[in-house]
């Protein structure tokens, strides 16, 4: 790698209740590996970085999950208080050699190494990166340091892409051409769904 270019890392975000699933969905098994595990091994993969995972609820068990992987495991204490809060617990880890950080949801197991490439292949400190496939917005989302200090203020339950329209400007969309990658599995239904990809896939 070029010394020159920007240094990639990501946080995932695993602090959720998972109340529309009815159970922790980042533990829920998947070919043979917790759904949250497929998501951080594929990161890992990407990226030279070790993964930041915010935890919150069900923390023991999310952390004993994460065995083996290069991850950084940081709580979120109020994780209950909002998404925000794991994302201000999240960029308040970030080390000061990262020039953008990838914010992952943690429910997203069948994303992609080539997502996660190409997104960082596109990293700059005034960038936001946001994927699309068609006209459909999907995460992850890439962000450059100029907006992590911004990242740390949100409150409530308000995402990181609640703050992409106060920087339009600094927008780079990315086409991705495989849906797959931005689903999730918030509910049994999606989980059964993305089962039935990966064994189509095996």
């Amino acid at each position: 790698m070029d010394p020159s270019d920007p240094c990639v890392g990501a946080i995932i975000l695993a602090a959720g209740q998972s109340r529309r699933m009815g159970r922790n969905k980042l533990l829920e098994p998947l070919a043979g590996r917790p759904v949250l595990r497929h998501v951080v091994d594929t990161v890992n993969a990407a990226l030279a970085e070790p993964v930041i995972v915010v935890t919150g609820h069900d923390a023991l068990r999310v952390t004993t999950a994460l065995n083996g992987a290069r991850t950084i495991a940081v709580h979120a204490p109020d994780h209950a208080s909002g998404m925000a809060r794991s994302l201000r617990e999240g960029f308040l880890a970030v080390p000061a050699h990262w020039s953008a950080v990838l914010v992952c949801l943690g429910d997203m197991p069948l994303l992609s190494e080539g997502l996660i490439r190409a997104l960082a292949a596109r990293a700059r400190d005034d960038r936001i990166i946001v994927p699309y496939c068609g006209e459909v917005q999907g995460n992850p989302l890439l962000w450059g340091r100029s907006f992590h200090s911004r990242l740390t203020q949100l409150t409530g339950d308000r995402g990181a892409k609640a703050l992409l329209a106060e920087w339009p400007e600094y927008i780079v969309r990315l086409d991705w051409p495989h849906a797959d990658d931005f689903r999730d599995v918030d509910t049994p239904d999606a989980l059964a769904a993305v089962r039935t990809i990966v064994t189509a896939r095996d």
